[in-house]
């Protein structure tokens, strides 16, 4: 599979269960906090408003490629409703997540881990 023959949102919808990994494994990394504590830290992380503002805090980092997967993701209209964030902040959450799947199927985990880490470089205090 090509990710960049997939639809933006095929893309996010994989990107979201990426990313969402991704902060449960760092929360749970060296944490003696209960389950009920990390779900509670996790979900406020994985939002779409936590992702919208991830996306504008590294989006002039990425790649012109990398900029172009984000786009489509933002750009893409979805069915889906959101009702804890507005419909700009759904939007540019699923960019993140486009972004996220894109580089998950493309192999390129260093990237990912770097794109990550832009993303949470402000999260410390929760984390």
């Amino acid at each position: 599979m090509k990710p960049e023959e997939l639809s933006p949102l095929n893309l996010a919808y994989l990107g979201d269960a990426v990313f969402e990994l991704m902060v449960r494994e760092r929360l749970v990394s060296g944490s003696t906090e209960s389950v009920d504590r990390l779900f509670h830290k996790s979900k406020n992380l994985v939002s779409a408003s936590a992702q919208s503002k991830s996306y504008f805090r590294l989006y002039d980092h990425l790649s012109h490629d990398e900029q172009l997967i984000a786009k489509r993701g933002r750009n893409s209209k979805s069915s889906s409703k959101n009702k804890n964030a507005s419909v700009m902040e759904y939007r540019y959450a699923t960019g993140l997540e486009a972004l996220f799947g894109f580089l998950y199927l493309s192999g390129k985990m260093d990237r990912l881990e770097e794109v990550f880490a832009m993303c949470i470089a402000d999260w410390e205090c929760i984390l």
